[in-house]
């Protein structure tokens, strides 16, 4: 059993700053990518950010400049620090982790339950 737990959510005016942080737990073998994606209201999920194990990061053009995506593998833990945040981010933003159970086991994606962030302006 793996879960995803996301933290670090909550209402913020436009300009001001937030770190999402997400912990994977359970039977972990490996973990390559790890991702934040979000979904406003009668929109589609979309992708914020995506991170390999070796560190190598995607961005949405959204939010290119002002969101940054880390982790920490010791931790099995990413990160999705938002700066300059405007109105237009505002969604549940899920975290989601490509990972193996055992070794030499097929990839599996999880996803955790979503972190609400309101942006005022």
């Amino acid at each position: 059993q793996v879960q995803l737990v996301e933290s670090g959510g909550g209402l913020v005016q436009a300009g001001e700053s937030l770190r999402l942080s997400c912990a994977a737990s359970g039977s972990i073998f490996s973990i390559n990518n790890m991702g934040w994606y979000r979904q406003a209201p009668g929109k589609q999920r979309e992708l914020v950010a995506t991170i390999t194990s070796g560190g190598s990061t995607n961005y949405a053009d959204s939010v290119k400049g002002r969101f940054t995506i880390s982790r920490d593998n010791a931790k099995n833990t990413v990160y999705l620090q938002m700066n300059s945040l405007k109105p237009e981010d505002t969604a549940v933003y899920y975290c989601n982790a490509e990972l193996r159970m055992t070794v030499g086991s097929s990839i599996y994606r999880y996803w955790g339950q979503g972190t609400q962030v309101t942006v005022s302006s």
